[in-house]
């Protein structure tokens, strides 16, 4: 086994808001006020528009749904999302940490009642695998010379290894916690080593 505490080097943060009227122009103009309102919002915690992407515009008439019931109090719901994704962690931090002057502003967050947040991502697994690896190896030697020494053996040559899967965990496990929500991770490999033991 071996471990290794890292920090996310990337950010993805899908930004969803919506706007509702009885006028489909009415609602198109809030969405793009509001998306005006986002990059202002993401600039000012140093976010430029080349670190985003507008993506999916959708747009429900409420009348055109044979499921509806009841009475509507807007016909049409245009839901937009801005993607943001930066190699700027700590920005992303402060401007999600900050999101509620987009509420204060009347920007809408959410479409279908649903907004995840930022999801941190460490991209640097290829650069420690083979240190974490010799550090799993060690550590294997190390486990099976203490069971020689303990049982009266000599350590022999390795019969079999066995390299496990790498693991990208969240730092702080408790339950419930998603790793890509954290910012600090603990890489894990688990690396199986089987020793001839002499008599």
């Amino acid at each position: 086994l071996a471990e290794r505490d890292v920090r996310a080097d990337k950010a993805v943060w899908p930004i969803t808001y919506v706007a509702t009227d009885d006028v489909l122009q009415n609602a198109q103009a809030k969405i793009d006020a509001d998306t005006n309102t986002l990059f202002e919002f993401l600039a000012s915690h140093g976010i430029g528009r080349e670190a985003t992407e507008l993506q999916n515009l959708q747009v429900t008439d409420q009348l055109a749904q044979s499921y509806r019931s009841g009475p509507i109090e807007s016909r049409y719901i245009v839901n937009q999302t801005i993607q943001v994704r930066t190699d700027n962690v700590d920005a992303v931090v402060a401007a999600s940490q900050d999101i509620g002057k987009l509420l204060q502003g009347g920007v809408v967050l959410g479409g279908q009642g649903y907004n995840p947040g930022p999801s941190y991502l460490f991209t640097g697994l290829n650069d420690i695998k083979p240190e974490m690896i010799a550090a799993a190896t060690a550590n294997a030697r190390e486990a099976a010379q203490q069971f020689a020494t303990d049982s009266g053996g000599e350590l022999g040559g390795i019969r079999r290894a066995t390299q496990g899967l790498f693991q990208i965990l969240a730092a702080d496990g408790a339950p419930n916690m998603m790793e890509a929500n954290q910012i600090n991770k603990t890489v894990r490999v688990v690396t199986t080593m089987e020793y001839l033991i002499r008599e």
